[in-house]
């Protein structure tokens, strides 16, 4: 049995303070379709509090006019405490949104601490002064922190995404405040929880989670100078639409149908045996998951008859058993959208390899079967509209061109992958996807190099040197000649 979690404060600035507002948000068990929590509903009024201080933080206080190694210090202690609670945060992660709590201990909580620290290597190394020789004379280029932040984060990935927009606007000097999905809040509580003890200045970091209203009043707050976005398409147009009254600077990571294309000289085992995890990882509720799996016709058969075989023997059940491989999708609308789709794809005319359903047994519980579609064509609305569920398409294809082709058929350019004998010629395809993210014979994503998407996938970069970028703004000083 859960226990009930019940918070009746907002972080503030780096204070626990009482709500202005009355509402509250509860928190519901995926699995258990029961109440395991509460947290207060930022209003406005608390919206224009967290903005002042971070403004007066921003502008006045003594964050970004401190050393970097300063701020490095205060980062490391965040890194360094998720470490040590990373079990704790992966619990609440996985009771909130139904992550399997193996993939929680290493891709939510432990997965956020290597983005701390990857951001710390990244800042420490970063040119944040340089001189020039000019065409009129020598220039000095300063890259200075970008001022507030507002930092939204979707409930599939709460602590990693967190991670992805704190620590580089962090170690930048920037004050932030940051919203988590109503889905999923109990986890932020952790996080400030550890952010004050690290010794983050007073109006430094705010937690506010509330709906998609309160989020509108903060991305367009005229005291926010940049917005930091994950999550849908839909709500990214909005997003930027919003923020551009102000011409507030925007970062967009959105939605994907990525596609692992397999060459007719890989490997079935190792294919079907990395492809399977990074199809339906979290439930299918990522981003960057291979949802579009582009099979050579002269193959097909078999791979259909493998994959088909590797999801229907996934292990699905309660997020919080250490053996589940499958859990529940966060809310009744997300396992009634992905059944709209399975029910869409047959009548579009593809065939149910595998799942289909409700899995047997888990009459309660978000729950949807891993379901496998053959036959899909990739003008089929399974293979075009991401479903961010446990549904997965198998795309036939002739040549390679073909399979180029297919693979940039789509409004998204997330991720990818393409799986061969020869990484060279991987490589080489590799370069002919228009997509922000590709892998050879294997999925990662390395917080050193750049993520984010082309076309309808996004705006901007996370991670590395481009990510510490997106919250830095840049300078040109003009100097006398000789000096």
């Amino acid at each position: 049995m859960t226990e009930l979690v019940e918070h009746g404060h907002l972080f503030i600035g780096g204070e626990w303070t009482e709500p202005l507002g009355t509402d509250t948000i509860r928190v519901v068990s995926p699995h258990t379709e029961q109440v395991i929590g509460s947290v207060p509903h930022a209003s406005r009024a608390d919206v224009d509090r967290a903005v002042a201080v971070a403004r007066k933080a921003f502008d006045e206080g003594p964050w970004p006019r401190l050393s970097l190694d300063e701020r490095i210090a205060v980062v490391t202690r965040i890194k360094d405490a998720i470490a040590v609670r990373h079990e704790e945060l992966a619990r609440s992660i996985s009771s909130q949104n139904g992550s399997p709590y193996s993939w929680s201990v290493l891709a939510q909580a432990l997965g956020a601490m290597m983005v701390y620290d990857s951001a710390i290597k990244v800042a420490a190394a970063y040119p944040y002064e340089e001189r020039r020789q000019g065409a009129l004379g020598p220039i000095l280029v300063r890259r200075e922190p970008v001022g507030v932040v507002a930092a939204v984060i979707p409930w599939n990935v709460p602590q990693f995404v967190a991670a992805a927009k704190l620590a580089p606007a962090l170690l930048a000097g920037c004050a932030v405040i940051l919203k988590p999905s109503p889905e999923a809040p109990l986890d932020s509580y952790i996080l400030a929880d550890i952010a004050r003890e690290a010794g983050l200045p007073q109006g430094v970091l705010s937690v506010l989670p509330a709906d998609r209203e309160v989020s509108e009043y903060l991305v367009g707050h005229p005291g926010v100078d940049k917005v930091s976005f994950t999550g849908s398409v839909a709500a990214g147009r909005r997003v930027m639409e919003v923020a551009s009254r102000n011409l507030t600077r925007v970062t967009l990571e959105l939605g994907g149908k990525s596609a692992a294309v397999i060459l007719p000289d890989a490997d079935p085992a190792a294919t079907v045996a990395g492809i399977v995890p990074a199809a339906w990882m979290n439930n299918g509720q990522a981003c960057v998951a291979q949802t579009r799996i582009l099979a050579p016709r002269s193959r097909y058969e078999e791979y259909a008859d493998a994959f088909a075989a590797a999801a229907g023997a996934l292990v699905v059940g309660d997020p919080l058993d250490p053996a589940t491989q499958l859990g529940p999708l966060v809310a009744q609308r997300q396992q009634q959208r992905s059944l709209d789709y399975i029910r869409i794809g047959q009548e579009e005319g593809a065939k149910v390899l595998t799942g289909g359903g409700r899995p047997a047994g888990l009459e309660r519980g978000w729950y949807v079967e891993p379901t496998l579609f053959g036959d899909v064509d990739n003008s089929m609305r399974i293979a075009r509209e991401e479903i961010f569920g446990p549904v997965v398409c198998l795309i036939p294809y002739g040549d390679e061109e073909e399979a180029v082709r297919v693979a940039n058929d789509s409004e998204f350019g997330l991720s990818g992958s393409v799986w061969t004998a020869d990484v060279e010629h991987g490589v080489d395809f590799a370069r002919r996807v228009r997509t922000g993210t590709f892998n050879v014979n294997t999925f990662s994503l390395d917080m050193l190099g750049p993520f984010g998407g082309y076309k309808n996938s996004g705006l901007g970069r996370e991670f590395g040197p481009e990510g510490l970028s997106e919250y830095l703004e840049h300078k040109m000083i003009h100097l006398p000649a000789g000096a």
